[in-house]
């Protein structure tokens, strides 16, 4: 048997490499068989974690771009979504905004005045992209492009479970309005934001759970909701 002693800056890069192509190729396995993408022949792949844009042209990664996301306490919206508008924005913006279908905000990748913050979190939640890259991407794709975003192995939940309150909003509080109407508390418009609707379903879940009744939605909600950290 050969063995080969490899310098640690290599394997350091080796592994870089190597897993950027399992997560392009996982990505591109996990698009072809997501409801209602076999059709699209642009799929976009966001992963907050490396600040990377991934365009996928007939289920192949075609072009990558860095990007930067929401900074903390202005989370980018996880999930899957699809442009739904196409606009000529102002400088501040790159020129370009391409806007999602998100439910509880405004949200879009667009460029921007401050080409430094790419790679970082930085945004109030869009996710922004080099002036050049976003004028690239809006010439590409059309609107009804799929948008997939992703932050971390916990599903809506990201990283981990958030401590929510009142006025939060994100995938993780939609993933909660999902459940607690599933399991009957909810009757509210699901919406992704932390309202008095979601407060008092919380309450009454809690008290019937005997779990402390208090505003706020911890680790002991979550599991005795039924989530688990690979939601």
């Amino acid at each position: 048997m050969l063995f080969i002693l490899i310098p640690k800056k290599k394997v350091k890069y080796i592994s870089a490499f190597l897993s950027l192509v399992l997560f392009i190729t996982c990505g591109a396995l996990y698009l072809s068989k997501a409801v209602g993408l076999n059709e699209a022949k642009y799929i976009i792949l966001i992963n907050i974690e490396e600040k990377r844009l991934y365009l996928f042209e007939d289920k192949k990664c075609v072009k990558q771009y860095p990007i930067a996301s929401g900074k903390p306490g202005w989370p980018s919206p996880i999930g899957q979504w699809k442009i739904v508008e196409k606009s000529d924005w102002g400088e501040d913006f790159g020129g370009r905004w391409l806007g999602l279908n998100v439910l509880w905000g405004k949200y879009g990748i667009h460029g921007t005045s401050r080409e430094d913050s790419i790679g970082r979190a930085a945004s109030h939640g869009c996710i922004r992209m080099l002036n050049k890259d976003v004028k690239e991407l809006y010439n590409i794709v059309p609107i009804g492009t799929p948008v997939t975003i992703i932050h971390g192995p916990f599903g809506p939940f990201g990283t981990g479970f958030r401590k929510l309150r009142p006025g939060d909003r994100g995938a993780d509080v939609l993933a909660v309005q999902r459940k607690l109407r599933e399991l009957g508390y909810f009757t509210g418009k699901e919406t992704g934001i932390y309202e008095d609707d979601l407060k008092y379903a919380l309450y009454e879940f809690q008290e019937k759970n005997h779990l402390t009744i208090k505003y706020t939605i911890t680790v002991d909600d979550y599991h005795a909701m039924g989530f688990t950290e690979f939601e």
